[in-house]
């Protein structure tokens, strides 16, 4: 493979996995839907604005930690490397990432947003012509199968920033990180953006944004349900929710039902209670202990973690046993 080619694998689940996860989560008490079909192209850029938002510290924080942390993140990943980002979204906070390895060996996006990953990965490409670009379309919270990708001495090394990694419930994140400790392989080390425990207010008023980014983006999941479902979902008849449950560490999304009503969805009618509350993603809080509690149930020693002053948020590294 020559330097600074762009290639694109598309492993996604089609419509048909869509519409069995809506069928089944709005059939289920209490009702649900996967949080990991807010990513379509409007959702992505959706997620882009709630980035911009003054109230949601995450992305901002992270990125502060990554730029005053790059050259120490360097040092452990080495020459050579091939960088698997998983859920790459606009690949923003890799590029800082990429900036300071000493000759990465290969950037391996992936991402379940299909269009949304073609054009930010293509982009990236232009902006780093020696560098080989292999992107993946897949849901990668579910085993896959990686293309053959270039370097032979460098490790693999994975990159989760975001705080996705609190959507999974915590027996997930031991399964989620197991599922990565195969993808990466013997040496493999990961790179991993975790939220921390903090003031529920600061938490609530992240999630409940002034502009509405937020609800925007949790009310989109419906409007995609109307648009590739043939849904005729009333989505003004629903509103955003987010709550901080404390004994669980954890925000909580939701979208309610402000009347009594149904809709016909991929041929099926559901009803919706007035002030029904409809599951769409918890996101998990950690202390740095904790996590990396987790991580070493899965085979991963922790090496090393940065904060921000603040103490918001964190960039935890690990290295496989």
């Amino acid at each position: 493979m020559d330097g600074g080619s762009f290639v694109f694998h598309d492993l996604a689940p089609g419509e048909e996995s869509f519409r069995d996860a809506v069928l089944a989560g709005l059939s289920g008490d209490p009702k649900a839907l996967p949080c990991k079909f807010f990513y379509d192209a409007r959702g992505s850029a959706l997620f882009e604005e709630i980035c911009r938002v003054p109230e949601y510290y995450l992305t901002r924080t992270e990125i502060a930690i990554l730029e005053a942390h790059a050259g120490d993140i360097a040092a452990h990943i080495g020459p050579h490397a091939r960088v698997i980002e998983l859920g790459s979204g606009a690949s923003r906070k890799v590029r800082i990432l990429l900036g300071a390895l000493d000759a990465p060996a290969a950037y391996v996006p992936v991402d379940i947003s299909r269009e949304h990953l073609r054009g930010a990965a293509a982009q990236l490409a232009e902006d780093f012509p020696d560098l080989p670009v292999i992107a993946v379309c897949a849901d990668y919270t579910k085993p896959f199968v990686l293309p053959q990708l270039p370097g032979r001495a460098g490790k693999r090394v994975g990159f989760f920033p975001g705080s996705t990694i609190g959507n999974f419930e915590p027996e997930g994140v031991v399964s989620f990180l197991s599922h990565c400790a195969a993808l990466l392989g013997r040496g493999g080390e990961i790179l991993i953006g975790a939220d921390l425990k903090k003031d529920p207010a600061v938490l609530t008023a992240a999630y409940n944004d002034r502009a509405g980014a937020n609800a925007a983006f949790n009310l989109n999941l419906l409007e995609r349900i109307n648009r590739e479902l043939d849904g005729d979902l009333d989505v003004a008849q629903f509103r955003h929710v987010a709550i901080y449950n404390e004994a669980k560490g954890r925000m909580e999304l939701y979208v309610e039902s402000l009347t009594e009503q149904s809709a016909r969805i991929a041929g099926a009618r559901f009803h919706f209670a007035r002030d029904e509350l409809i599951h769409t993603e918890n996101s998990y809080k950690y202390a740095i202990p904790e996590f990396r509690a987790l991580a070493a149930r899965a085979g991963f020693r922790a090496v090393d973690a940065w904060t921000d002053r603040g103490e918001l948020f964190s960039v935890q590294y690990f290295r496989r046993e």
